[in-house]
């Protein structure tokens, strides 16, 4: 059974705090819970492109969710 779309947003607004948290970022708590799903996603599909996929369930996704978080944090920071 997956985690469904609320419970993408929980985990996504948790990744999203704990990878700004970790990048010493100051953003909102909206941009983060947007950070953690997008980052979540895109990072799952670049896994899946190497046959890398994560489990769906909490914790993997939030591992997965935190990382790209964080790599797109530290993209939005190169940019701007």
């Amino acid at each position: 059974m997956g985690i469904g779309f609320l419970g993408a947003i929980i985990v996504g607004g948790l990744a999203g705090w704990i990878a700004s948290s970790i990048m010493n970022s100051d953003t909102g708590i909206l941009l983060n819970i947007i950070l953690g799903i997008v980052g979540a996603v895109v990072l799952n599909a670049i896994l899946a492109l190497f046959g890398i996929y994560a489990a769906n369930a909490w914790i993997p996704q939030l591992i997965v969710g935190i990382i790209g978080a964080c790599l797109l944090i530290w993209g939005y920071r190169k940019v701007s």
